[in-house]
Formats: structure tokens, C-alpha cells, sequence
């Protein structure tokens, strides 16, 4: 069963493209027609790429792997922060820090620094400072907050992005192909859909429409983590179910060691008592 459906991606106004001289020919495939100067995209097949990437996502999400979700045109970020932080994944929703795929090492520098800071703040390091120079690192660590809190849980390489308009976030998807990197978008007409993995032909402007298809794709992930998350439980169930198993074989096969060499010991008793004396021959 799809997870959205016609009507729904209509009334969140996700088949308004941008006018028809913005076009990218490569979007072609998934415009409907063309109104009043504008190009309207084929929701039918946007239902279709939804549920492909929301399958594909859950997938990543289950196999324990975080995926990284970048808005950061007015419209989307602070939809996309929201629907994000109930999930547990790490997001940019301020300006895309050149290199923090490429150059994600000197990326992780920087969060540590965030929590040196936090650690000055609590081990007395600031009372031993001047007025000054803790009123620079506080403004330091407010910088550093806005810019990468989002990602301080981010450890390692996230293994897919999903981007909110490729044609703003177009560092992102250079860096992520470079490395190999999966990416899933919200591509509208004005964009080329070959240059991400999965696209989802929709309007990437309009707060509906993004809402929407991110509380989808979110949903999709929060599946996957639950799946995972019973999978372990069930595993750790069955591994203990085994150990208990185990254990109790080992018991009964000593009980029956233990038995086993009661009735040979009472066996070499009962010949000791029956043997009979054969008379001496003179």
C-alpha cells in the first residue's frame, strides 16, 4: 500500500512546478502538463518515487546507519528541524559547511571543541579567566551551536542525505556523490533529477508540500529504527532462551553421568557378593 496518495499530495499544492522558461528538460518525465505558464508535475509517479525512497530509508534506518537531512531555504528549515528531532537524526538547516563531507575529520574537531568548551564552563577553568576572553568563547560556542549541534551525535559519514532542494544544496550533493554517498531530494521542475539517487518530482518551495513529504520520509525512518529495535530484543530473547537451554543439558547430562557411575558401582558390589569359591584340587 503506498504511504500517500493523489489527492493528498494535490492538496498540499505538491504538483506546482515553476514556470515553464525555468524548466530542466531532464525533468520532462514527470511533468503532467502545462498551465497558465507553468509546469505541473504528475503526482501519480511522485506517489511511486515516495514510496521508493521511503523503502529505501527505512532500510538504512533499520541497518542501525543515521541519514543526514539538509534544508536551509527559509521555508523548509525550521519544518524539517521538527520533523527530524523526533526521530533522532542529525540535520543542517543553517549554511552548509563547505567540506563536511569531504573534510569531515576537521568537521568532528570542531564539535569536540563545543564540548571542551561546555567542559571549561564546568570544571572552574572560567572563573580563572578575564571578563573578556569568556564572553569571546561563549559567543565562540554559540557560533559553533548554530552551525553544527545539529550534527554533534554525527560520529562517522552518514550513509544516505536527503535534500530539500539540489539546485540551493548543491555543495551537498557534489560532496555525497564524490564520496559515494547515497542522496535522496525533493527535486522540483527546475532541477536535474539525474544527479541524485532518488527523486521526488514536487514543489520544493511551498511549506505543504515539504511538510509533507518529509513527515513521510521521517515516518519511513521511525519504522526502520522500531523494526531494528525489535530485532534486537528479539535476538537477545532467543540468545538467552539458548544459554538456558544449554544449561539445562549440561545438568541433565551430568545428573545422568552421575547415575550411570552409581550402577556401575553397584554392579561391581553385587559380583563381589555372588562369587562363588571353586574348591582347591589336591
Amino acid at each position: 500500500m503506498s504511504r500517500t496518495n493523489f489527492n493528498e499530495l494535490l492538496e498540499a499544492g505538491s504538483h506546482f512546478g515553476h514556470l515553464k522558461r525555468k524548466w530542466n528538460p531532464a525533468m520532462a518525465p514527470y511533468i503532467f502538463t502545462e498551465k497558465n505558464g507553468i509546469h505541473i508535475i504528475d503526482l501519480n509517479k511522485t506517489v511511486v518515487k515516495i514510496d521508493e525512497a521511503a523503502n529505501a530509508l527505512k532500510q538504512i534506518a533499520k541497518s542501525g546507519k543515521k541519514v543526514l537531512f539538509v534544508a536551509t531555504k527559509k521555508q523548509a528549515k525550521d519544518i524539517v528541524a521538527e520533523k527530524v528531532k523526533a526521530i533522532n537524526m542529525p540535520y543542517v538547516t543553517e549554511r552548509w559547511p563547505g567540506g563536511m563531507l569531504t573534510n569531515f575529520a576537521t568537521i568532528r574537531k570542531a564539535v569536540k571543541k563545543m564540548a571542551t568548551i561546555d567542559k571549561m564552563a564546568t570544571d572552574g577553568t572560567f572563573d580563572n579567566i578575564s571578563k573578556k576572553e569568556k564572553l569571546q568563547i561563549s559567543r565562540e560556542r554559540a557560533k559553533l551551536e548554530t552551525q553544527l549541534g545539529s550534527i554533534a551525535d554525527l560520529t562517522r559519514l552518514p550513509a544516505a542525505l536527503f535534500i530539500v532542494d539540489i539546485s540551493k544544496e548543491h555543495i551537498a550533493v557534489a560532496e555525497a556523490k564524490r564520496l559515494n554517498i547515497p542522496t535522496f531530494a525533493i527535486v522540483d521542475t527546475n532541477s536535474d533529477p539525474n544527479v541524485v539517487d532518488y527523486a521526488i518530482p514536487a514543489n520544493d518551495d511551498a511549506s505543504t508540500s515539504i511538510s509533507l513529504i518529509t513527515g513521510l520520509i521521517a515516518k519511513a525512518i521511525e519504522e526502520g529504527l522500531a523494526e531494528r529495535k525489535v530485532d534486537k530484543e528479539t535476538a537477545a530473547a532467543e540468545e538467552k532462551d539458548g544459554k538456558s537451554s544449554s544449561r539445562e543439558e549440561a545438568s541433565k547430562l551430568a545428573a545422568g553421568a552421575k547415575f550411570k557411575s552409581s550402577d556401575d558401582e553397584g554392579d561391581v558390589a553385587v559380583g563381589k557378593k555372588t562369587a562363588v569359591k571353586k574348591p582347591r584340587k589336591k
